[in-house]
């Protein structure tokens, strides 16, 4: 049986605008809850810090760079790091500690409780993505994630939780990108930043 380009295209597209429309109906209360708590970090002088495994790790650092340089317009920088980039942590916490805290270890370590932490997992189950969550609330910051699937073990824990109901992993990270745009272009907003 021949490869159908256009069949194929057109299953993806399918799936991906049913992820949207699922995800935009799921989302609103718990994106304005984050934005809300971003606006507030920032204003107070604290940081947006994300984390994640795989994928998410891009997206991480992706969306820390649209805050620390711009996203759509010149403005002031706003205060983002992301806990996926210093491979010298990274491996030093794998050896000496393991690979479940790699990012509570840095939370511990650089949260503080003006900060967001926001952690991006496609299933919502690493145990490194949930003992940073919970190395936030004991730091005081604010444990927030994006999640799909049914929210997984970040469900009850992250708080806000923005969750794409969505059961395909490459859908779940299509969405997680733009809302992490939108929390970006919504922060600029927001602020208002010169």
């Amino acid at each position: 049986m021949a490869f159908d380009l256009n069949a194929y295209m057109e299953a993806e597209m399918t799936a991906h605008a049913n992820a949207f429309a699922a995800t935009r109906k799921a989302i609103a209360l718990p994106f304005a809850d984050l934005l809300a708590a971003c606006v507030q970090s920032v204003r107070k002088g604290g940081k947006i810090i994300f984390l994640g495994n795989g994928g998410s790790a891009a997206d991480a650092q992706h969306l820390a760079t649209e805050l620390t340089v711009r996203y759509i317009k010149d403005r002031a920088p706003i205060a983002a790091i992301a806990l996926t980039t210093d491979t010298s942590s990274l491996t030093a916490i794998g050896n000496d500690f393991g690979f479940d805290d790699l990012f509570s270890r840095q939370v511990e370590a650089l949260a503080g409780k003006d900060d967001v932490v926001i952690a991006i997992s496609t299933s919502g189950n690493s145990e490194n993505i949930i003992r940073a969550l919970k190395a936030a609330k004991e730091k005081g910051a604010v444990a927030a994630g994006f999640s799909g699937r049914d929210g997984g073990r970040m469900k009850g824990l992250a708080e806000p939780l923005v969750n794409v109901p969505a059961p395909e992993t490459a859908r779940i990270q299509e969405m997680h990108i733009l809302i992490g745009h939108m929390l970006c272009g919504a922060l600029e907003q927001e602020l208002d930043l010169l």
